[in-house]
């Protein structure tokens, strides 16, 4: 009555046979145990087993034990068997209030916690990328991965959208020293002037209109790992500046603040546009181009390293699923202008769209062959859109900003429908 009267929702059970039913029935947030079920009988055996039992069926659920006979013995020995805490009859109903509310916030505390230590895991296993790499170009790129993985210096990552730069990244942070610690990706090129200095440096509550609290910016988020930052030729010149003097200094200033903070990153860099003709005109800083190019790193093309692809396939594919022969003779043909990236959702499509376990030619969808120019009466609309971005990309050398011009979209709209088809 207690407890149900203060908000909380109440299962009850007279026996330990009704108690373990009812837990193994129902996802129980707390369970309030007596040590005595036997009329009579006070030594509080059945108790301690029962909450054995329970810790063997659930060790995650808080248990609070209660008896007419405390003793410090007691105690001890249900704390041993898992008890989160003992209570003695007669109860003070505000202290028992107290503690299951403070169990409980416990309990929610531990489940996010081992939320975040499974969500970590996951990221690290994500930041140890099996990196596929049986052709000649792509044994290269491993080869001197291995070389400058372990030293601190800044690395430029180049190649077309699609190569997987991102990949290479982290892969020289799993090798690195800083391995872990944290991995923290930014676009660069796809956000604004104001919403990049936020973004990188982060910002002080009350620093702009809809700044209604602190923000730690991704260079502090990296503090102590590595930083990527994508699309670099693309960023704001004025962010260039800013983005140089903290690298130079290691220092760094949140939007709104005075206070400058030290920050200790490794900076990976990547661009699938030619930077260096970018810094010759004048629209990329070439001082902050020595900064980010220590080493450059050179990703080849798809088309450039076939090799590769069976093994890339396989390691798209969905489990229980094959490639037919002929399938395979259309992966190695195809001219692959979104490269590792189109490979990926391609095959990803056929495992979806084949009936059976072996997946045919038709289940690729592939519109276009390597000797080929695409029809576009034959290609779907979203075919079209990625093939005339492609094409405009190409033919502008990367450079997005360049590429949305001539295509009749602001640069924001091009990165979304960049994001949208899945290319980098």
């Amino acid at each position: 009555m207690l407890a149900r009267a203060n908000g909380f929702e109440v299962r009850t059970a007279t026996s330990p046979a009704a108690v373990l039913a009812v837990c193994e029935q129902e996802a129980l947030d707390i369970c309030l145990l007596d040590l005595n079920y036997a009329r009579d009988t006070t030594s509080g055996k059945e108790g301690m087993d029962l909450l054995s039992r329970l810790r063997e069926l659930d060790p995650t659920l808080p248990v609070v034990v209660m008896t007419a006979w405390g003793s410090i013995e007691g105690a001890v020995e249900a704390i041993r068997r898992g008890a989160r805490d003992y209570l003695q009859k007669p109860w003070d109903n505000a202290r028992l209030l107290a503690t299951l509310r403070s169990q409980l916030e416990l309990r929610d505390a531990l489940i996010t916690a081992n939320r975040l230590g499974a969500e970590t895991s996951r990221a690290r296993s994500s930041e140890l990328p099996s990196v596929v790499a049986r052709s000649r170009a792509m044994t290269s790129v491993m080869t001197l991965v291995e070389k400058i993985a372990p030293s601190g210096a800044s690395v430029l990552i180049t190649g077309e959208h699609g190569t997987g730069k991102e990949v290479i990244a982290r892969a020289i942070h799993s090798a690195s020293s800083r391995a872990e610690r944290a991995f923290v990706a930014v676009n660069a090129g796809g956000l604004s002037d104001g919403v990049l200095d936020s973004e990188l440096f982060g910002h002080v509550k009350g620093a702009f209109t809809d700044a209604r609290s602190d923000r730690t910016g991704c260079f502090e988020l990296a503090d102590g790992g590595t930083l990527f930052l994508d699309e670099i030729a693309n960023m704001p010149h004025a962010q260039q500046a800013r983005l140089l003097r903290v690298l130079q200094t290691g220092e760094l200033t949140p939007v709104g603040s005075s206070r400058q903070r030290k920050v200790d990153v490794r900076v990976l860099a990547a661009t699938n546009a030619d930077v260096a003709k970018e810094a010759a005109e004048g629209r990329f800083r070439e001082d902050l181009l020595y900064r980010l190019n220590t080493v450059e790193i050179r990703l080849p093309a798809l088309r450039d390293r076939r090799e590769d692809i069976p093994d890339l396939a396989a390691a798209f594919m969905a489990r229980g699923k094959r490639l037919s022969s002929a399938a395979m003779e259309a992966l190695l043909a195809h001219s692959w202008p979104g490269n590792v990236r189109e490979l990926e959702h391609v095959i990803e499509r056929a495992s979806l769209l084949s009936t059976g376990d072996e997946i045919a030619p038709d289940d690729l969808m592939l519109r276009a062959r390597a000797d080929a120019s695409p029809k576009l009466e034959e290609m779907t609309l979203e075919q079209v859109e990625r093939y005339l971005i492609e094409r405009a990309l190409a033919a502008q050398g990367g450079n997005v900003s360049e590429a949305a011009r001539v295509l009749g979209l602001s640069r924001s709209a091009l990165y979304r429908r960049l994001s949208s088809l899945g290319v980098k």
